[in-house]
């Protein structure tokens, strides 16, 4: 059989194990799995690892963020971001403006994608009101077009929603069949902490990680866990940032509560130290939950190698630094409090994890694979991503596990001006991403045309 692709010498990294053996790739499928396989193009990958495309689960994209606020990514630049970091599928969430339907939201929202995009794209909800037409009628239809997952915040003003509110929407994703994730911080407690810090003088960046210790993620993972349990639904604590929150997760399982867990690289990299730099410098590093301390990075480790954690994604959630519309917002000089939250990271998590994870012995190539793919179709119902197996689609990312970089803004393709891990020196590193089997990057350069789609989804594997 003659396929279009075959990839050839390649260590593939599918559900069973690493071997050596050729990929054949048949109409963006994955076709054959074996040897001595011919086809109308052939890439020698000899030396290099194919692993499955990588997901990332949890992105924010040309989301709206306040008055004069623009997030430094649109689609284009994003997706161009993400499969020069080796993925072929990411996941933004959809954030209704003030007095605008959900369903109105993701029309216009799909539309910002729409021949934009280098990497597949599926959407994520945000359900940040409870009225009858959301809950009754734009939720359920949405579900039922496949954008089957929704966040829900217990932290910021005019996001946040109450303990009833949030048992509302799970009792929606129940009826559904749909996945409810968490933003895990307790506003009033955040907020008691704020206005002690402002009162005190203590403004700088670094006040922002201070004023978001880990007790208030700790009691509203507990919290979280507790209304899941009431409901009677899985939830996804997304961006988990230390040891006491994941405690939380582990101790809920225990009574039979299904929670998955997500963490990101900055959990494992970088600390609150990093917000504590002279100036103004320190606003670079302005995310939430944030970054906390190396025992902390100790524990989310601990999680990473022992299957605590699920999923690994980047909550990339990029701003310019130099730039009013940015980082330098008005009033952020004055007070963190204006700070705009978030980091860029969604071309760099597949890296870090690599080579903090594979490179260093902490976890295996098929762990590795699970965090970053194949778990995340799993658990979000993306039937046809997530695996090097027949049937799939061809989305294979070729990994050089010898080469070493430093992470320089200066090679990155976001539409930030900075990255948290500039000078941040990684072993092994993605040269090749294929999305169903195009090309889309090639030796740390973005190629091809931007064919990617919006993927409907089936309804989450809910199985721990």
């Amino acid at each position: 059989m003659q396929h279009d692709l075959v990839i050839r010498n390649a260590r593939v990294v599918t559900s069973g194990g690493v071997s050596l053996c050729s990929i054949g790739i048949t109409g963006g499928q994955i076709e054959a799995l074996g040897t001595h396989l011919d086809g109308e193009e052939v890439i020698d990958a000899r030396g290099l690892i194919a692993m499955p495309g990588g997901i990332d689960s949890h992105v924010h994209i040309s989301q709206p963020s306040g008055p004069g606020i623009e997030m430094a990514d649109d689609f284009a630049s994003a997706t161009r971001a993400a499969a020069c970091g080796g993925n072929t599928t990411v996941m933004p969430f959809c954030l209704p403006e003030d007095g605008q339907s959900l369903r109105d939201a993701v029309t216009a929202y799909l539309a910002k994608a729409e021949g934009q995009c280098l990497t597949d794209v599926s959407l994520h909800l945000i359900v940040k009101s409870v009225d009858p037409v959301t809950l009754g009628q734009d939720l359920p239809a949405l579900i039922a077009q496949g954008m089957t997952s929704f966040k829900v915040f217990m932290t910021y003003q005019g996001m946040r929603l109450t303990d009833a509110e949030i048992l509302q929407v799970m009792d929606v994703a129940r009826e559904q069949g749909a996945l409810t994730m968490v933003h895990a911080e307790n506003e009033d407690a955040i907020e008691f902490l704020r206005d002690k810090a402002e009162r005190d003088g203590r403004t700088q960046p670094v006040h922002h990680a201070r004023t978001r210790p880990v007790p208030v993620e700790r009691e509203a993972t507990h919290r979280a866990t507790t209304l899941a349990e009431v409901a009677d639904v899985p939830v996804m604590i997304v961006h988990v940032s230390n040891g006491a929150a994941l405690d939380e997760i582990q101790r809920a399982r225990a009574r039979g509560v299904r929670v998955f867990a997500e963490t990101c690289p900055q959990y494992i990299t970088l600390t609150a130290d990093d917000l504590d730099r002279a100036g103004f410098e320190g606003a670079k590093w302005v995310c939430s939950p944030p970054p906390r301390d190396t025992d902390e990075q100790a524990a989310i480790w601990a999680g990473l190698e022992q299957g605590a954690f699920d999923v690994f994604s980047s909550d990339h959630c990029p701003f310019r630094f130099a730039d009013k519309a940015g980082k330098d917002a008005p009033g952020a000089r004055t007070s963190f409090r204006n700070i705009p939250n978030g980091i860029p990271g969604i071309e760099t998590r597949l890296p870090i994890l690599f080579s903090e994870g594979v490179t260093k012995g902490r976890i295996s190539l098929e762990r590795f694979a699970t965090l970053t793919a194949t778990n995340n179709a799993r658990i979000y119902g993306l039937e046809s991503k997530g695996s090097i197996a027949i049937g799939k689609d061809a989305d294979i990312v070729l990994w050089d596990p010898s080469l070493t970089r430093r992470i320089s803004q200066d090679d990155l393709h976001h539409g930030s001006d900075y990255t948290p891990w500039e000078g941040f020196e990684v072993t092994g590193w993605p040269v090749r991403t294929i999305l169903r089997g195009q090309t889309t990057m090639l030796n740390g350069a973005p190629v091809g045309n931007p064919d990617g789609r919006h993927i409907a989804r089936t309804k989450p594997d809910a199985t721990p």
